[in-house]
Order: structure tokens, then C-alpha cells, then sequence
């Protein structure tokens, strides 16, 4: 009788949760909807920057490949490499790239972290990230492998949210709530000074950085920033 009861009482935590999480992802999605159509108008900014002459292009943290129509927009011949750490991944990007107009040969997915790109030195003509930096490991080293596969005039592509000012409210408010955000958002950090890492990286050929203020919600992730990095 007992173990029914603790069955049963097991069987209620389990289902309960499940509704908490089906319930959590519809909140979040509608809250998210407005965030997601004023992060378009900063993607088509960004994008406008990837030159027709980009013949090879990294995408890191592909996921399901929201980014694709952007590529096939500039030039329906470039060779797209994805990487992304989780390998269901493949199909869906696989899937978008299709939709998007980009050859099947011309999509290539790579399993693998920003940390250690598994691509040859000087192999591709511009690398991309947005909403990335926040969640890798380790930005510095993932920023060295930018660079090494980068070929000379390279260029990297970058949107990213980053760490409110010092000494504000949102600061404060960013440390708080980052190591919840870390839980919820897949190792997300709120507090990261991407800016700073970008530009103390060493790109030769400079670096072009806008800064724009997010009005939608989530306004704990308002500062952004946008811009190029020349290798």
C-alpha cells in the first residue's frame, strides 16, 4: 500500500512539472514574441555587413538554423559551415538551409564548440555569431579560434547581448538573477563584457562595434551589441 502511495505521489511531482515546463515555454515564447521581431531589424543590420564576395562562412551556435535566409539572400553559392555542441541539430538545420534556397552540398553542419572549431587555419571568409558569446565556455579562447580560422581579411560577424554599465541598477539587477538565467537559458550569462573581449582580442584589421538598447522584453538582456571585426 505504501509503494502505491509513493507511486502515485511520484507519478502527480512528475506530471506536475511537465505542466510547469509546458506552461513556462508558452509564457516565455509570448513574452518573448516582441524581443524576436525587434531582434530582426538588428539581424537584417548585421547581415547588410556580410559581403557577396563571402564565399565560405562559419555560423557558430547554428541550433536550428534561424540565420539561413540570410545567407542564401547575399549569395546562393556559399558554402555554409554550422556548428553546433548538440547533434539533433543536423536535421533541423539541414531543414532550414533547404527552405532557405541554399544547395544541399553547399550546407555542411560540424559537430563541435566555439572552443575548439574543427576547422583547418585560414579556411573560411567569415565567421558568425549572434547570441552566442553569452553561453560558450570560454570566450577568449573561442575569440583565438575565430581568429585562427579566419583567412586574412577575414571578417567576424557578431550580435550579441552584454552586462548592463557598471554601477547601475541593471547591473546589480544582472548579477542577481544570472545564475537562474545560467539554469534556464543553457549556461547564458547576463554579466559577460563581450564588448571588451571583442576588442582586446587582437583582430589587425580593427573593430566595429554599435551598441543598441533592446526595448522589448526581456529588459534584463536590453544592451546589445552589434558590428564587424577584421582579421
Amino acid at each position: 500500500m505504501l509503494s502505491v502511495r509513493r507511486m502515485f505521489r511520484e507519478h502527480i511531482i512528475r506530471r506536475g512539472r511537465w505542466y510547469i515546463r509546458r506552461l513556462y515555454s508558452w509564457f516565455f515564447n509570448l513574452l518573448m514574441q516582441s524581443y524576436w521581431e525587434e531582434m530582426e531589424d538588428c539581424k537584417v543590420k548585421v547581415f547588410d555587413k556580410l559581403s557577396e564576395k563571402a564565399e565560405k562562412v562559419l555560423e557558430i551556435g547554428i541550433g536550428t538554423g534561424p540565420n539561413m535566409r540570410y545567407y542564401a539572400a547575399r549569395n546562393s553559392n556559399v558554402t555554409l559551415y554550422g556548428l553546433d555542441p548538440n547533434p539533433k541539430m543536423k536535421k533541423y538545420a539541414r531543414k532550414s538551409a533547404t527552405k532557405a534556397g541554399l544547395k544541399p552540398k553547399n550546407f555542411r553542419f560540424k559537430l563541435g564548440v566555439g572552443e575548439a572549431i574543427p576547422l583547418k587555419d585560414n579556411s573560411v571568409d567569415a565567421v558568425v555569431a549572434t547570441l552566442v558569446l553569452c553561453s560558450v565556455s570560454d570566450v577568449t579562447q573561442t575569440l583565438k579560434e575565430i581568429k585562427r580560422v579566419l583567412r586574412p581579411k577575414g571578417v567576424f560577424i557578431f550580435l550579441e547581448h552584454v552586462a548592463a554599465k557598471d554601477g547601475s541598477f541593471f547591473k546589480r539587477l544582472q548579477k542577481l538573477l544570472d545564475p537562474l538565467q545560467q539554469r534556464l537559458a543553457g549556461g547564458c550569462h547576463l554579466t559577460r563584457n563581450t564588448r571588451e573581449c571583442i576588442l582586446e582580442a587582437g583582430f589587425s584589421g580593427g573593430v566595429e562595434v554599435e551598441t543598441y538598447s533592446m526595448c522589448s522584453f526581456p529588459w534584463i538582456t536590453r544592451p546589445h551589441i552589434y558590428g564587424l571585426a577584421y582579421n
